[in-house]
């Protein structure tokens, strides 16, 4: 039997896969009744992660809607901090490293090593803010205009800041993965400061959960094959990870 959370998690995997869930659908399928998936829902939706409609509910996504910060961290908290630790076999010995706003950038951002001395470029406020208390690292953020959602600096000043910049490795994040539609995210502007992300980076490295492979939100800010490395959790079947890795970089299911 599943707890909560456990539900809860699958329900958001599958509105985000299929743009929509059903309440008798559901209910059939994880073997409760349909209060309890009702009961879900509205947590879910109370979350910022899903909006009720007749019969179902549809993930704000495809509303056009972004979840907010604190809401997107609570969700995947096991399969993040998994990939922040996978991710730092990515991570140089010394030298420079970027990090994009998002919850699981945030997740490696905690788990950085004290003793590396590297010098670490962001856009995420709450990064900076973690990685300022490290006395080994130097931190230098990117200007701009803060999204309150996401809490990071976009529009030209950051974009000014980027194109002069050239990283050992770049650690990015993304609303939706797909070998047909690209690395994609909900804001154009934000899409624009990833766009300059990847060619700052000599190495791209993707932290993106399961849920985020399949679905293509509105802005289109590069390539699968964009990337060297795409680190997400074991919820991504072999399937397609096997597809991903096709398209050029190598998959590490954490």
């Amino acid at each position: 039997m599943m707890y909560a959370e456990e539900r809860q998690q699958t329900i958001i995997a599958r509105a985000r896969a299929e743009g929509r869930v059903d309440v008798a659908s559901l209910a059939a399928e994880l073997d409760v009744t349909t209060e309890t998936v009702r009961r879900d829902l509205t947590t879910l939706e109370r979350q910022g992660l899903l909006r009720r409609v007749h019969g179902g509910a549809i993930p704000f996504e495809r509303l056009g809607f972004e979840p907010g910060l604190a809401s997107r961290d609570a969700v995947m908290v096991a399969e993040k901090e998994r990939i922040a630790n996978a991710a730092l076999a990515y991570l140089p010995v010394e030298g420079t490293i970027l990090l994009d706003a998002g919850t699981t950038t945030a997740r490696l951002a905690e788990v950085l090593p004290a003793e590396r001395e590297l010098i670490a470029v962001t856009n995420a406020l709450p990064i900076a803010l973690t990685l300022s208390v490290r006395p080994n690292l130097t931190v230098l953020t990117v200007g701009g205009r803060i999204r309150g959602g996401t809490l990071a600096a976009v529009d030209a000043p950051a974009l000014d800041m980027l194109r002069d910049l050239y990283v050992d490795v770049a650690f990015l994040g993304a609303n939706g993965v797909s070998v047909e539609r690209g690395l994609t995210t909900p804001d154009l502007a934000e899409a624009a400061v990833k766009r300059a992300m990847l060619r700052a980076g000599r190495r791209r490295v993707l932290l993106a959960d399961h849920t985020k492979v399949g679905p293509a939100q509105l802005a289109r800010f590069g390539a699968v094959g964009d990337l060297d490395v795409l680190v997400t959790d074991t919820g991504l079947d072999r399937r397609r990870a096997v597809e991903l890795e096709a398209a050029g970089p190598r998959v590490v299911r954490a």
